[in-house]
């Protein structure tokens, strides 16, 4: 998977100008997508993009789902794309009887590209669950969704979905486990002294330690204000135990500290979120 056409480092209108410049010349390309399958009255049909097919799905209770299916060897990405790529853009503005739509994002995967960056998504499809809420819950809603997203295998393509989907009265749907699926996969928020400690080493890094270091390998994301950018890497706690090392790779030049740092921790006993004010060592 190459992603080179947008790589951490640059300042927001350069990564803006190659993204559209790539995905220009991508969307000449022909390339197959995933088998399309038929619709239920919880969800649309399929709606077919390279490397992929997205649809909305009902799983009631105020809860939906937009689903990304994606072909063998494909990813799309999270809210925080990593090095490469660019997050879903989801656009419910056109919806009937819907006040607001939460989105959802499940823990990510650190993905290695060919080109040696490092994309945060998914490679295995993904659904993002939706809280619905209605203007008048005594009517029927009515989703109606444009989505933007990217997709990635040999080369990136964007991706577009128009669906629209009735919501269902209180029925019990076919897709409620899978939307619960998602929801136990997105990161718990938690206060930051129950996430972990995080000491300055210098001007320009930090160590944080999980507070708990039981159950599966883990792995720290970390999102920070518009032009910062800092890299994560494993580290070892004096006296033992798994740590982060995080390292400030570009920031703007009027930069002022502490700076908001949202940090999502994956493995463990479940992902979990916080959000920390760094700041340098003094």
């Amino acid at each position: 998977m190459s992603a080179a056409w947008l790589v951490k480092g640059l300042s927001a209108a350069e990564r803006a100008l190659r993204t559209a410049g790539a995905l220009a010349v991508a969307m000449s390309l022909v390339l197959p997508t995933v088998p399309a399958l038929a619709a239920d009255s919880f969800s649309t049909d399929w709606a077919p993009a390279a490397k992929s097919q997205a649809r909305l799905i009902a799983g009631g209770g105020g809860l939906a789902g937009f689903e990304i299916a994606l072909a063998p060897g494909a990813i799309t990405y999270w809210r925080d794309p990593g090095d490469a790529g660019l997050p879903p853009t989801l656009d419910f503005s056109l919806s009937d009887n819907v006040a607001s739509v939460e989105t959802e994002f499940p823990a990510p995967k650190r993905i290695k590209e060919a080109d040696g960056g490092e994309a945060f998504g998914y490679d295995r499809g993904v659904v993002f669950p939706l809280r619905v809420k209605p203007r008048d819950p005594t009517e029927p809603a009515t989703l109606k969704l444009n989505a933007d997203f990217a997709v990635c295998e040999k080369v990136c393509l964007p991706a577009k979905a128009h669906l629209e989907l009735k919501l269902p009265s209180a029925q019990a749907s076919p897709h409620a486990s899978a939307i619960d699926a998602a929801l136990a996969a997105v990161p718990r928020a938690v206060p930051s002294k129950d996430f972990g400690a995080l000491e300055a080493l210098g001007a320009d890094s930090w160590r944080l330690c999980p507070a708990h270091a039981d159950g599966p390998p883990r792995d720290l994301f970390v999102e920070a204000p518009e032009g910062w950018w800092l890299k994560t890497t494993p580290a070892q706690a004096e006296g033992g135990g798994d740590c982060f090392t995080l390292t400030i790779g570009d920031k703007p030049k009027d930069a002022a500290f502490p700076v908001a740092l949202r940090l999502t921790l994956t493995g463990g006993p479940g992902p979990i979120e916080t959000t920390i004010q760094a700041a340098p060592k003094t």
